[in-house]
Protein backbone atom coordinates (compact mmCIF):
# COMPACT_ATOMS: atom_id res chain seq x y z
CA UNK A 1 0.00 0.00 0.00
CA UNK A 2 2.72 2.48 0.99
CA UNK A 3 4.71 1.71 -2.15
CA UNK A 4 1.77 2.64 -4.36
CA UNK A 5 1.14 5.90 -2.50
CA UNK A 6 4.85 6.65 -2.75
CA UNK A 7 4.94 5.82 -6.45
CA UNK A 8 2.11 8.21 -7.10
CA UNK A 9 3.69 11.16 -5.37
CA UNK A 10 7.38 10.73 -6.09
CA UNK A 11 7.97 8.65 -9.22
CA UNK A 12 5.43 10.22 -11.54
CA UNK A 13 5.80 13.98 -11.21
CA UNK A 14 5.30 14.85 -14.84
CA UNK A 15 3.77 17.66 -16.83
CA UNK A 16 -0.01 17.67 -17.12
CA UNK A 17 0.06 18.92 -20.68
CA UNK A 18 -0.89 16.48 -23.39
CA UNK A 19 0.18 16.92 -26.99
CA UNK A 20 -3.34 18.14 -27.66
CA UNK A 21 -5.46 20.90 -26.18
CA UNK A 22 -7.41 19.77 -23.12
CA UNK A 23 -11.12 20.61 -22.96
CA UNK A 24 -12.05 23.72 -21.02
CA UNK A 25 -13.90 23.24 -17.73
CA UNK A 26 -14.61 20.02 -15.89
CA UNK A 27 -13.27 16.81 -17.44
CA UNK A 28 -15.92 14.97 -15.43
CA UNK A 29 -18.70 16.81 -17.25
CA UNK A 30 -16.84 16.46 -20.56
CA UNK A 31 -16.50 12.67 -20.34
CA UNK A 32 -19.90 12.06 -18.77
CA UNK A 33 -21.64 14.13 -21.44
CA UNK A 34 -20.10 11.86 -24.07
CA UNK A 35 -22.06 8.96 -22.59
CA UNK A 36 -25.24 10.99 -22.30
CA UNK A 37 -25.01 12.02 -25.97
CA UNK A 38 -23.42 8.95 -27.57
CA UNK A 39 -24.12 6.08 -25.17
CA UNK A 40 -21.74 3.73 -23.40
CA UNK A 41 -20.79 2.78 -19.85
CA UNK A 42 -20.38 5.76 -17.54
CA UNK A 43 -17.49 5.02 -15.20
CA UNK A 44 -16.69 8.74 -15.37
CA UNK A 45 -19.08 10.84 -13.28
CA UNK A 46 -20.06 9.75 -9.78
CA UNK A 47 -23.67 9.09 -10.80
CA UNK A 48 -25.11 5.99 -9.12
CA UNK A 49 -26.86 3.45 -11.31
CA UNK A 50 -28.90 2.25 -8.33
CA UNK A 51 -32.51 3.19 -7.64
CA UNK A 52 -33.22 5.20 -4.49
CA UNK A 53 -34.94 3.38 -1.62
CA UNK A 54 -38.40 2.26 -2.78
CA UNK A 55 -39.86 3.34 0.55
CA UNK A 56 -38.51 6.85 0.05
CA UNK A 57 -40.12 7.16 -3.38
CA UNK A 58 -43.42 5.85 -2.01
CA UNK A 59 -43.33 8.51 0.71
CA UNK A 60 -42.47 11.17 -1.89
CA UNK A 61 -45.59 10.24 -3.88
CA UNK A 62 -47.75 10.58 -0.77
CA UNK A 63 -46.39 13.89 0.50
CA UNK A 64 -46.48 15.42 -3.00
CA UNK A 65 -50.22 15.85 -2.45
CA UNK A 66 -49.62 18.04 0.60
CA UNK A 67 -49.29 21.80 0.48
CA UNK A 68 -45.49 21.86 0.73
CA UNK A 69 -44.48 23.19 -2.67
CA UNK A 70 -43.30 26.65 -1.64
CA UNK A 71 -40.09 27.88 0.00
CA UNK A 72 -38.87 25.89 2.96
CA UNK A 73 -37.42 27.60 6.04
CA UNK A 74 -33.91 28.73 5.19
CA UNK A 75 -32.23 26.54 7.80
CA UNK A 76 -34.28 23.51 6.84
CA UNK A 77 -37.60 21.74 7.34
CA UNK A 78 -38.10 21.26 11.07
CA UNK A 79 -38.82 17.51 10.82
CA UNK A 80 -35.57 16.89 8.93
CA UNK A 81 -33.51 19.01 11.30
CA UNK A 82 -35.04 16.99 14.12
CA UNK A 83 -33.88 13.73 12.51
CA UNK A 84 -30.35 15.10 12.02
CA UNK A 85 -30.16 16.39 15.58
CA UNK A 86 -31.26 13.01 16.92
CA UNK A 87 -28.78 11.12 14.72
CA UNK A 88 -25.76 13.27 15.56
CA UNK A 89 -26.82 14.10 19.14
CA UNK A 90 -26.33 17.81 18.51
CA UNK A 91 -28.70 20.80 18.83
CA UNK A 92 -30.87 21.57 15.80
CA UNK A 93 -29.50 25.11 15.86
CA UNK A 94 -26.13 23.80 14.62
CA UNK A 95 -27.53 22.52 11.27
CA UNK A 96 -28.32 24.21 7.97
CA UNK A 97 -29.86 22.33 5.05
CA UNK A 98 -28.31 23.33 1.71
CA UNK A 99 -28.48 22.43 -1.98
CA UNK A 100 -25.96 19.60 -1.85
CA UNK A 101 -22.56 19.41 -0.18
CA UNK A 102 -21.08 21.52 -2.99
CA UNK A 103 -23.22 24.46 -1.92
CA UNK A 104 -22.16 23.91 1.69
CA UNK A 105 -18.48 24.19 0.77
CA UNK A 106 -19.13 27.19 -1.51
CA UNK A 107 -21.11 28.85 1.28
CA UNK A 108 -18.17 28.35 3.63
CA UNK A 109 -15.73 29.87 1.11
CA UNK A 110 -17.92 32.98 0.80
CA UNK A 111 -18.36 33.25 4.55
CA UNK A 112 -14.76 32.58 5.55
CA UNK A 113 -13.24 34.88 2.95
CA UNK A 114 -15.27 37.74 4.41
CA UNK A 115 -14.44 36.64 7.95
CA UNK A 116 -10.67 36.33 7.45
CA UNK A 117 -10.34 39.63 5.52
CA UNK A 118 -6.81 38.98 4.23
CA UNK A 119 -5.11 37.00 1.49
CA UNK A 120 -4.66 33.39 2.52
CA UNK A 121 -4.10 29.91 1.08
CA UNK A 122 -6.27 26.81 0.91
CA UNK A 123 -4.81 23.34 1.54
CA UNK A 124 -6.18 19.91 0.60
CA UNK A 125 -4.74 16.44 0.15
CA UNK A 126 -3.62 15.41 -3.34
CA UNK A 127 -5.26 13.96 -5.48
CA UNK A 128 -7.91 16.59 -4.89
CA UNK A 129 -11.67 16.63 -5.47
CA UNK A 130 -12.33 19.15 -8.23
CA UNK A 131 -14.42 21.61 -6.20
CA UNK A 132 -11.64 22.18 -3.68
CA UNK A 133 -9.00 23.63 -5.98
CA UNK A 134 -11.51 25.19 -8.37
CA UNK A 135 -13.25 27.10 -5.57
CA UNK A 136 -9.85 28.39 -4.47
CA UNK A 137 -9.26 29.53 -8.05
CA UNK A 138 -12.70 31.16 -8.30
CA UNK A 139 -12.04 33.12 -5.10
CA UNK A 140 -8.51 34.00 -6.29
CA UNK A 141 -6.85 32.14 -3.41
CA UNK A 142 -3.54 30.24 -3.66
CA UNK A 143 -4.00 26.48 -3.43
CA UNK A 144 -1.63 24.06 -1.68
CA UNK A 145 -1.89 20.42 -2.84
CA UNK A 146 -0.41 18.41 0.01
CA UNK A 147 0.81 14.89 -0.92
CA UNK A 148 -1.45 12.17 0.49
CA UNK A 149 1.36 10.05 1.90
CA UNK A 150 0.77 6.83 3.88
CA UNK A 151 2.07 8.60 7.00
CA UNK A 152 1.13 12.25 7.28
CA UNK A 153 3.96 14.57 8.32
CA UNK A 154 2.06 16.96 10.57
CA UNK A 155 5.20 19.02 11.24
CA UNK A 156 5.41 19.69 7.48
CA UNK A 157 1.75 20.68 7.37
CA UNK A 158 2.39 23.04 10.28
CA UNK A 159 5.32 24.57 8.36
CA UNK A 160 3.06 25.09 5.31
CA UNK A 161 0.36 26.63 7.48
CA UNK A 162 2.84 29.22 8.77
CA UNK A 163 4.93 29.84 5.63
CA UNK A 164 2.03 29.87 3.14
CA UNK A 165 -0.59 31.46 5.41
CA UNK A 166 -2.99 28.53 5.10
CA UNK A 167 -6.35 29.42 6.67
CA UNK A 168 -8.62 26.73 5.18
CA UNK A 169 -7.93 22.98 5.11
CA UNK A 170 -10.32 20.58 3.36
CA UNK A 171 -10.41 16.90 4.25
CA UNK A 172 -12.71 14.12 2.97
CA UNK A 173 -12.88 10.66 4.54
CA UNK A 174 -13.28 8.60 2.39
CA UNK A 175 -12.35 10.98 -0.39
CA UNK A 176 -12.71 11.47 -4.11
CA UNK A 177 -10.87 10.21 -6.14
CA UNK A 178 -8.74 8.48 -3.49
CA UNK A 179 -11.01 6.49 -1.17
CA UNK A 180 -8.76 6.82 1.86
CA UNK A 181 -10.32 6.63 5.32
CA UNK A 182 -8.33 8.81 7.71
CA UNK A 183 -7.67 7.51 11.20
CA UNK A 184 -9.02 9.15 14.32
CA UNK A 185 -5.45 10.12 15.23
CA UNK A 186 -4.94 11.86 11.87
CA UNK A 187 -8.22 13.76 12.09
CA UNK A 188 -7.67 14.78 15.71
CA UNK A 189 -4.11 15.91 14.87
CA UNK A 190 -5.47 18.15 12.11
CA UNK A 191 -8.15 19.44 14.47
CA UNK A 192 -5.49 20.34 17.02
CA UNK A 193 -3.41 22.12 14.36
CA UNK A 194 -6.46 24.08 13.20
CA UNK A 195 -7.15 25.26 16.74
CA UNK A 196 -3.50 26.08 17.42
CA UNK A 197 -3.10 28.21 14.30
CA UNK A 198 -6.72 29.39 13.88
CA UNK A 199 -7.12 27.50 10.60
CA UNK A 200 -10.62 26.54 9.49
CA UNK A 201 -10.94 22.79 8.88
CA UNK A 202 -13.77 21.75 6.55
CA UNK A 203 -14.52 18.06 6.99
CA UNK A 204 -16.29 16.57 3.96
CA UNK A 205 -18.21 13.42 4.97
CA UNK A 206 -20.24 12.82 1.79
CA UNK A 207 -18.92 9.24 1.43
CA UNK A 208 -18.58 8.51 5.15
CA UNK A 209 -21.40 5.93 5.24
CA UNK A 210 -20.05 4.14 2.15
CA UNK A 211 -17.01 2.47 3.71
CA UNK A 212 -15.88 -1.04 2.81
CA UNK A 213 -14.81 -2.43 6.19
CA UNK A 214 -13.91 0.04 8.96
CA UNK A 215 -16.41 2.78 9.81
CA UNK A 216 -14.71 6.19 9.50
CA UNK A 217 -14.29 8.42 12.51
CA UNK A 218 -16.42 11.55 12.15
CA UNK A 219 -15.32 14.55 14.24
CA UNK A 220 -18.83 15.73 15.14
CA UNK A 221 -17.80 15.40 18.79
CA UNK A 222 -15.10 18.02 18.11
CA UNK A 223 -17.23 20.80 16.59
CA UNK A 224 -15.64 24.12 17.53
CA UNK A 225 -15.30 27.58 15.95
CA UNK A 226 -12.58 26.24 13.59
CA UNK A 227 -14.23 22.99 12.50
CA UNK A 228 -17.05 22.71 9.95
CA UNK A 229 -18.73 19.43 9.00
CA UNK A 230 -20.31 18.93 5.57
CA UNK A 231 -22.44 15.98 4.45
CA UNK A 232 -25.25 15.09 2.04
CA UNK A 233 -27.83 12.39 1.32
CA UNK A 234 -27.02 12.35 -2.41
CA UNK A 235 -24.67 9.37 -2.52
CA UNK A 236 -25.96 7.50 0.54
CA UNK A 237 -29.47 7.13 -0.94
CA UNK A 238 -28.65 7.40 -4.68
CA UNK A 239 -30.50 10.72 -5.01
CA UNK A 240 -27.81 12.97 -6.48
CA UNK A 241 -30.48 14.96 -8.36
CA UNK A 242 -32.29 15.89 -5.14
CA UNK A 243 -29.41 18.16 -4.01
CA UNK A 244 -29.96 17.72 -0.27
CA UNK A 245 -26.87 18.49 1.77
CA UNK A 246 -26.27 19.86 5.22
CA UNK A 247 -23.72 21.79 7.22
CA UNK A 248 -22.87 21.51 10.92
CA UNK A 249 -21.07 24.42 12.54
CA UNK A 250 -20.34 25.92 15.91
CA UNK A 251 -23.17 28.05 17.29
CA UNK A 252 -21.00 31.16 16.99
CA UNK A 253 -21.19 30.96 13.17
CA UNK A 254 -24.79 29.92 12.60
CA UNK A 255 -26.61 33.24 12.32
CA UNK A 256 -24.03 34.69 9.95
CA UNK A 257 -23.92 31.52 7.83
CA UNK A 258 -27.72 31.46 7.62
CA UNK A 259 -27.66 35.09 6.52
CA UNK A 260 -25.24 34.34 3.64
CA UNK A 261 -27.28 31.24 2.74
CA UNK A 262 -30.41 33.43 2.42
CA UNK A 263 -28.74 35.27 -0.47
CA UNK A 264 -27.05 32.31 -2.19
CA UNK A 265 -28.91 29.01 -1.89
CA UNK A 266 -31.95 30.38 0.01
CA UNK A 267 -33.35 26.92 0.84
CA UNK A 268 -33.30 23.28 -0.19
CA UNK A 269 -36.54 21.94 -1.78
CA UNK A 270 -39.29 21.67 0.84
CA UNK A 271 -41.02 18.68 -0.78
CA UNK A 272 -37.84 16.60 -0.90
CA UNK A 273 -36.82 17.56 2.64
CA UNK A 274 -40.24 16.54 3.95
CA UNK A 275 -40.19 13.18 2.19
CA UNK A 276 -36.68 12.43 3.39
CA UNK A 277 -37.52 13.36 6.99
CA UNK A 278 -40.43 10.92 7.02
CA UNK A 279 -38.27 8.17 5.49
CA UNK A 280 -35.43 8.65 7.99
CA UNK A 281 -37.88 8.58 10.88
CA UNK A 282 -39.71 5.44 9.74
CA UNK A 283 -36.74 3.43 8.44
CA UNK A 284 -33.96 3.91 11.03
CA UNK A 285 -32.15 6.63 9.08
CA UNK A 286 -32.05 4.38 6.01
CA UNK A 287 -29.90 1.74 7.68
CA UNK A 288 -30.95 -1.25 5.56
CA UNK A 289 -30.53 0.58 2.25
CA UNK A 290 -27.15 1.97 3.29
CA UNK A 291 -25.84 -1.44 4.37
CA UNK A 292 -26.95 -2.99 1.08
CA UNK A 293 -25.31 -0.18 -0.92
CA UNK A 294 -22.05 -0.65 1.02
CA UNK A 295 -22.01 -4.32 0.06
CA UNK A 296 -22.61 -3.50 -3.63
CA UNK A 297 -19.85 -0.90 -3.72
CA UNK A 298 -17.37 -3.15 -1.94
CA UNK A 299 -18.12 -6.00 -4.37
CA UNK A 300 -17.74 -3.71 -7.38
CA UNK A 301 -14.51 -2.25 -6.00
CA UNK A 302 -12.93 -5.66 -5.44
CA UNK A 303 -14.04 -6.94 -8.84
CA UNK A 304 -12.70 -3.94 -10.74
CA UNK A 305 -9.55 -3.62 -8.63
CA UNK A 306 -8.57 -7.25 -9.20
CA UNK A 307 -9.27 -7.06 -12.93
CA UNK A 308 -7.30 -3.84 -13.38
CA UNK A 309 -4.32 -5.17 -11.45
CA UNK A 310 -4.31 -8.27 -13.67
CA UNK A 311 -4.24 -5.99 -16.73
CA UNK A 312 -1.14 -4.17 -15.48
CA UNK A 313 -2.75 -1.21 -13.71
CA UNK A 314 -1.56 -0.32 -10.21
CA UNK A 315 -4.65 0.35 -8.12
CA UNK A 316 -4.12 2.55 -5.08
CA UNK A 317 -5.96 0.81 -2.20
CA UNK A 318 -9.23 2.43 -1.12
CA UNK A 319 -11.25 1.94 2.05
CA UNK A 320 -14.53 3.37 0.82
CA UNK A 321 -16.33 5.72 -1.54
CA UNK A 322 -17.35 5.57 -5.18
CA UNK A 323 -14.05 5.31 -7.03
CA UNK A 324 -11.00 3.35 -8.10
CA UNK A 325 -7.83 5.44 -8.55
CA UNK A 326 -5.34 3.56 -10.71
CA UNK A 327 -2.00 4.11 -12.41
CA UNK A 328 -2.00 3.05 -16.06
CA UNK A 329 -0.13 -0.05 -17.26
CA UNK A 330 3.51 0.75 -18.16
CA UNK A 331 2.74 0.80 -21.90
CA UNK A 332 0.49 3.87 -21.43
CA UNK A 333 1.81 7.24 -20.35
CA UNK A 334 -1.06 9.71 -20.70
CA UNK A 335 -4.37 9.33 -18.87
CA UNK A 336 -6.18 11.80 -21.11
CA UNK A 337 -5.13 10.02 -24.29
CA UNK A 338 -6.04 6.69 -22.66
CA UNK A 339 -9.49 7.89 -21.58
CA UNK A 340 -10.28 9.38 -24.99
CA UNK A 341 -9.18 6.28 -26.88
CA UNK A 342 -10.98 3.91 -24.50
CA UNK A 343 -14.23 5.78 -24.99
CA UNK A 344 -13.84 6.19 -28.75
CA UNK A 345 -13.07 2.51 -29.27
CA UNK A 346 -15.02 0.76 -26.50
CA UNK A 347 -17.51 3.35 -25.22
CA UNK A 348 -16.26 3.14 -21.62
CA UNK A 349 -15.91 6.58 -20.04
CA UNK A 350 -13.32 7.28 -17.32
CA UNK A 351 -11.69 10.43 -15.94
CA UNK A 352 -8.02 11.32 -16.57
CA UNK A 353 -6.00 11.73 -13.38
CA UNK A 354 -4.80 15.20 -14.31
CA UNK A 355 -8.26 16.46 -13.38
CA UNK A 356 -7.40 15.76 -9.73
CA UNK A 357 -3.63 16.20 -9.52
CA UNK A 358 -0.69 17.71 -11.36
CA UNK A 359 1.04 14.39 -10.55
CA UNK A 360 -1.79 12.39 -12.09
CA UNK A 361 -0.90 12.36 -15.79
CA UNK A 362 -0.66 8.55 -15.95
CA UNK A 363 -3.60 7.87 -13.63
CA UNK A 364 -7.31 7.42 -14.30
CA UNK A 365 -10.38 7.34 -12.06
CA UNK A 366 -13.20 4.81 -12.41
CA UNK A 367 -16.70 5.16 -10.90
CA UNK A 368 -17.81 1.90 -9.24
CA UNK A 369 -21.37 2.97 -8.34
CA UNK A 370 -22.83 0.98 -11.23
CA UNK A 371 -24.72 -2.29 -11.53
CA UNK A 372 -22.39 -5.31 -11.27
CA UNK A 373 -23.20 -6.34 -14.84
CA UNK A 374 -21.98 -2.92 -16.04
CA UNK A 375 -18.72 -3.39 -14.15
CA UNK A 376 -18.32 -6.82 -15.79
CA UNK A 377 -19.05 -5.37 -19.24
CA UNK A 378 -16.60 -2.53 -18.65
CA UNK A 379 -13.88 -4.97 -17.58
CA UNK A 380 -14.41 -7.00 -20.75
CA UNK A 381 -14.17 -3.88 -22.92
CA UNK A 382 -11.07 -2.60 -21.10
CA UNK A 383 -9.42 -6.01 -21.63
CA UNK A 384 -10.22 -5.85 -25.34
CA UNK A 385 -8.84 -2.33 -25.55
CA UNK A 386 -5.62 -3.18 -23.71
CA UNK A 387 -5.01 -6.34 -25.76
CA UNK A 388 -5.61 -4.41 -28.98
CA UNK A 389 -3.05 -1.79 -28.03
CA UNK A 390 -0.51 -4.39 -26.93
CA UNK A 391 -0.82 -6.54 -30.10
Amino acid sequence: MGALYGAFFYLFKVSTMSNKELPKGSLISFMSNKVKLQGGINLAQGIPAFDPPKELIDILRLVANDNIHQYAPGRGVYALLEQLAKYYKLPQQQFIMVNGATEAISLLFIYLQNLIKEKFSVLAFDPVYESYHNLARIFNLPFVAYPNEPVIDFSKIEEDIKSKNVRIILLASPGNPLGKVYSRHEIESLTELSLKHQVYLIFDAVYSELYFDVKPYLPTDKINPYLFYVNAFSKQFSITGWRLGYLIADASHMDALAHVHDYTGLCAPSLLQTALAAYLDKYSFGRDYTEDLRDKLKGNYNQLKDALNELGFSVVPAQGGYFVWAMLPPAFTDGFDFAMALYDEQKVATIPGIHFSEQGKNFVRFNIARHPYEISMAISKIKTFIKGKMA
